[in-house]
């Protein structure tokens, strides 16, 4: 089995302090995609190259101690892919894709941190630009290779994806626009939900992020913003998934999918 988490981090140095090394050298995952590392390579510079043994590869944002990317593995690449070639949103940090070719297959494993517009709308713009843009890339590779996307992407996708959806349908993170892109990315775009392919109908047990107010992570009042978003071929390798709910590193919790075979 191949364990793949994602987690959004909420700033490394933050969550590394909260015990997420301990968790890793005790979960074993072969890979860990973060988003929100907040840091820059001074930063991790001899602290943070690798966790638990994984070694990673990062992308880091040009504004300090803002967004970042990055993907820890045990296995060694066969190419690593910076940025995705746009400008607004390379400057940013969101894009790092590991490729782990042989001359019989092409897979990647790629961590992506979708923006978030809920700061105002200067930022919901930015990210529907954002939603415009990585889609025609997102295609372009899957005409070229499999690959499962590990994402902090900043949409609630369904109602079941929501405690509160009745009342957030107006608020970024499930405006009818962006659950409109993530509709047409998983059924036009033929990409797979691999949560929801092995847990379709969970609604209070899927989420993944809670906010820090109201005390929404004791009374459980979630969102599910983390995703592992892969093409077929390695979605049908997908055994079974975890949530991550017993130490908290940050806002988010880290989701762990174990596929037959990925690298």
């Amino acid at each position: 089995m191949f364990k793949l988490t994602s987690l959004n981090l909420n700033g490394i140095r933050s969550a590394t302090s909260k015990g997420l090394e301990a968790w890793l050298a005790k979960e074993r995952p072969d890979c860990i995609c973060v988003q929100e590392v907040k840091a820059q390579a001074p930063d991790v510079a001899g602290k943070f190259e690798s966790l638990a043994g994984l070694k990673g590869h990062f992308h880091f944002a040009q504004k300090k101690g803002y967004s970042g990317v990055a993907v820890y593995t045990r296995h060694e690449p066969s190419d690593v892919v910076v940025g995705f070639g746009d400008a607004e949103f390379d400057d940013e940090g969101r894009y790092v894709e590991l490729r782990f070719d042989t001359p019989a297959v092409k897979r990647s494993i790629l961590s992506i941190y979708f923006p978030s517009g809920s700061s105002g709308e200067d930022r919901q713009q930015a990210k529907f630009r954002f939603l415009d843009r990585i889609y025609p890339h997102l295609m372009a590779l899957k005409a070229q290779r499999d690959f499962v996307v590990c994402s902090d992407v900043n949409i609630a996708h369904k109602e079941a994806d929501l405690k509160n959806w009745k009342s957030n349908q107006k608020n970024s993170g499930f405006l009818p626009e962006e659950r409109a892109w993530m509709t047409k990315f998983l059924s036009e775009g033929g990409m797979v939900d691999v949560y929801r392919q092995l847990y379709p109908d969970t609604t209070d047990a899927c989420y993944t992020w809670w906010s820090n107010r109201g005390q929404a992570y004791a009374k459980n009042v979630g969102w599910r913003l983390d995703y592992h978003l892969a093409t077929p071929a390695i979605a049908g390798q997908a055994r079974s998934v975890s949530i991550y709910k017993d130490e908290k590193f940050s806002d988010h919790a880290p989701v762990t999918v174990a596929y037959e075979h990925l690298v």
